[in-house]
C-alpha cells in the first residue's frame, strides 16, 4: 500500500457507521433544503438550492473515493471543492449548519495528519460564521459553539483513532506470536517424530540386525561344524522377524499383538527374539493397559532383551510384568557380566542409543525408568508407568466376564 493511501473499508461495523453518517447527511440536507425554500423567496431559492445540489454531488464523489480507499492526493481536489462549496452554502444559508457533523467526519476520514485538522477546522469555522451571521452578528454563543464542538469532536476522534491503531498493533502482535508459536510447535512436532522414529528403528531394525550379525559371525567361526547350521537357522528366523518388524514400522509403526491379546504373551514373544530362554512372570491382577503404554513396554522389553543377547553373556534372564493400583511395572533381569551405568558412552554412529531411547519412551508417558547394574553381577532394567483410573479393574472384569 502506498503512503497516504487509506485501506479500503472491510469491517462491517465501520461500513454501517459510514452508512449512518451518509444517510444522516442526506436526511439533514433534504430537511434543511425544505426549511430554506419555505422561508425564502424563489429568487433566493434558485442559487441556494443549486449550491446545495453541488455540495451533495461533491459529497457523494468524496464518499465513493473514501469507500474505495483511494490515496490522499486523489481525495484532495474533491475535498477542497466540497469544503469550499459547503462553506459558501452554510454562510449564505445557515439552515444547512446541521449537516456540518457529516462533513466533519467525512473530512477526517479523507485525510491524515495536519490536512485532517485543517479540514475539520474549516468546517467548524464556516459553521460558526454562518450561525453568527444568522444571529445578526450579536450572539457570541453561535460563534463559539461550533468552534468548541469542533475541538471536542477532534479530541474524541483522535482518541478513537489512537485506540484503534493500538488495537491493530496488538492484533498484529498476537497474530505474529501465534504464527511463531505454530512454527515452534511444528518444529517440536518434527523433532518429536524424528525421535520417535529413531527409537522405533533402534528397538526393531537395529537390534534385530545386530543380533543376526552376531549369529552369522558365530556360524562363520564354527563352519563347517553342525552347530553352524543351527546358528544360520536362528539368524534366518531373526532376519525374517526383523523384516516383519520393518514392514510394521512402515505401516504406522504398529507391532504384532500390541493392540489385542495378553500383554505378557506379547512381551514374551518380543524378548525371545533375542533371548530364547527368557522367562516371563506376571504379578498382581492383570488389567487393561492403554495402547501407548503397551507399546512402550514392548519396545523397552525388546531393547533390554537385545542388549542381553548382544552384551550380557547371561545364563538366565527374566521379564516380570507387575500390575499395581494405578500403575504397571516392568523388570528385565539378567545374571550376565553387568556394566557401570555411569560409564555408558554417549550415543554415536557406533551405538549407545538403547538406554536413552528406553528412558525417553517411559518419561514421555509420565513414568520412571531405572537401570541397576554392577560389573560381574548382572543387570536390572526397571520401568513403572501410570495407568488411567479405567485401567485399574482386572482384565476379566474389564471384558465383562464374571
Amino acid at each position: 500500500m502506498t503512503p497516504g493511501t487509506r485501506p479500503p473499508i472491510d469491517n462491517r461495523k465501520d461500513g454501517r457507521i459510514d452508512v449512518v453518517v451518509h444517510f444522516g447527511f442526506a436526511v439533514l440536507m433534504v430537511a434543511s433544503g425544505v426549511r430554506y425554500v419555505m422561508r425564502h423567496s424563489p429568487a433566493d431559492n434558485l442559487w441556494t438550492v443549486a449550491l446545495a445540489a453541488a455540495v451533495c454531488v461533491l459529497y457523494a464523489a468524496t464518499a465513493v473515493l473514501a469507500r474505495r480507499g483511494r490515496s490522499q492526493k486523489q481525495w484532495l481536489p474533491w475535498m477542497v471543492a466540497l469544503l469550499a462549496a459547503w462553506s459558501a452554502l452554510v454562510v449564505v444559508a445557515p439552515s444547512f449548519a446541521w449537516c456540518s457533523f457529516a462533513i466533519f467526519f467525512l473530512s477526517r476520514s479523507a485525510f491524515r495528519g495536519w490536512p485532517a485538522y485543517v479540514a475539520g477546522g474549516a468546517t467548524a469555522a464556516a459553521t460558526a460564521v454562518g450561525l453568527f451571521r444568522m444571529s445578526e452578528w450579536t450572539d457570541v454563543a453561535m460563534l463559539l459553539g461550533p468552534l468548541a464542538a469542533g475541538a471536542l469532536l477532534t479530541l474524541i476522534y483522535d482518541k478513537i483513532e489512537r485506540d484503534a491503531a493500538l488495537q491493530r498493533r496488538l492484533l498484529a502482535e498476537v497474530s505474529r506470536t501465534q504464527e511463531q508459536l505454530a512454527a515452534s510447535e511444528r518444529a517440536a512436532g518434527v523433532a518429536a517424530e524424528r525421535g520417535r522414529v529413531s527409537r522405533e528403528i533402534h528397538d526393531t531394525v537395529t537390534q534385530g540386525l545386530a543380533s543376526s550379525l552376531l549369529m552369522l559371525e558365530a556360524a562363520q567361526r564354527s563352519w563347517p561344524q553342525p552347530s553352524s547350521l543351527d546358528e544360520l537357522s536362528k539368524a534366518t528366523g531373526l532376519l525374517r522377524r526383523n523384516l516383519a518388524d520393518t514392514r510394521s514400522l512402515v505401516h504406522e509403526l504398529s507391532a504384532p499383538g500390541l493392540e489385542t491379546g495378553p500383554l505378557a504373551e506379547a512381551l514374551e514373544h518380543a524378548a525371545r527374539q533375542y533371548v530364547p530362554s527368557v522367562t516371563v512372570h506376571v504379578t498382581g491382577d492383570p488389567g487393561r493397559v492403554p495402547p501407548e503404554v503397551r507399546h512402550a513396554l514392548l519396545r523397552v522389553t525388546q531393547s533390554a532383551a537385545a542388549n542381553i543377547g548382544l552384551h550380557a553373556q547371561a545364563e538366565h534372564a527374566s521379564v516380570t510384568l507387575g500390575y499395581l493400583p494405578g500403575a504397571v511395572t516392568l523388570d528385565v533381569f539378567d545374571d550376565g557380566r553387568g556394566f557401570d551405568p555411569s560409564a555408558v558412552p554417549s550415543p554415536s554412529e557406533a551405538g549407545g542409543y538403547g538406554l536413552r531411547a528406553m528412558r525417553q519412551r517411559i518419561e514421555q508417558l509420565g513414568g520412571l525408568l531405572s537401570v541397576e547394574s554392577t560389573p560381574g553381577e548382572g543387570t536390572i532394567v526397571a520401568a513403572q508407568l501410570p495407568l488411567p483410573p479405567a485401567s485399574n479393574q482386572p482384565y476379566a472384569a474389564a471384558k465383562g466376564t464374571p
